[in-house]
């Protein structure tokens, strides 16, 4: 029996060879932390050396007794597959940023109430927490006898058509599984000097906090421009 090679079978180990190489680049330069959480984040090696195998095996079993010709229809499919592999490649790795605030809704504290809603009245207070007492009203009471507290919070300066020259909003993404599912945590920031800070810049702002009604103002004593860090989202 003449053997030859499967034009199906070798062009679906080249779909799942740009998928594995996508997961191997992520990982090799860093960039998982911009679409994973720390508690999804094993997904990406553990894909690259699944998808790797599987394009290792797909190529070795491409040799086939009679190869059936690869359909139009076929193409078209395992082309869509691979374009999210090209367009990942060639954008710039970048974090969500004030564009996407306004569409995000505001951090759900439920499945997380019982750690982040009812903090301690001594450890730090976190952004986490800031976001359960915006949405919990149990988490807004533990929040608010801790009023006058400093805090030490880092994300991005957001600003809207009506925020005032001396305010704007500190931003910081949490994500549960990946970027699809992202939330926003907000803070108010007042006592900011006007025009010194630009939008989607990464600051870390202390100073103490006052919660009003589900409102959380932060009376900055020091703001200043930080690199952004190297897990931009915050996992719950």
């Amino acid at each position: 029996m003449k053997w030859s090679l499967s034009p199906a079978r070798i062009t679906g180990a080249l779909v799942l060879a740009a998928w594995g190489a996508l997961f191997w680049f992520l990982l090799l330069t860093g960039r998982t932390n911009l679409y994973r959480s720390t508690r999804t984040s094993w997904v990406v090696p553990v894909g690259a050396v699944l998808l790797t195998l599987g394009a290792l095996g797909r190529l070795a079993a491409a040799r086939v007794g009679s190869p059936q010709p690869l359909r139009a229809r076929e193409a078209w499919i395992m082309g869509l597959m691979v374009l999210p592999v090209v367009v990942l490649l060639a954008l710039p790795p970048a974090t969500l940023g004030q564009f996407s605030a306004s569409k995000k809704t505001s951090f759900s504290s439920r499945p997380f109430l019982t750690q982040y809603g009812q903090f301690n009245s001594t450890g730090p207070i976190t952004l986490l927490n800031v976001a359960a007492a915006q949405t919990n009203d149990v988490a807004g009471r533990a929040l608010a006898k801790r009023a006058g507290t400093n805090v030490d919070f880092i994300g991005i300066v957001t600003r809207y058509d009506d925020t005032p020259a001396d305010e704007f909003l500190l931003t910081r993404y949490v994500i549960t599984c990946c970027v699809a599912d992202a939330t926003v945590a907000q803070v108010r920031v007042v006592n900011v000097v006007p025009g010194r800070f630009s939008a989607d810049e990464w600051v870390e702002v202390r100073g103490p906090i006052y919660p009003i009604g589900r409102e959380i103002i932060v009376d900055a004593s020091s703001i200043q421009q930080v690199a952004q860090p190297d897990k931009p989202y915050v996992t719950p």
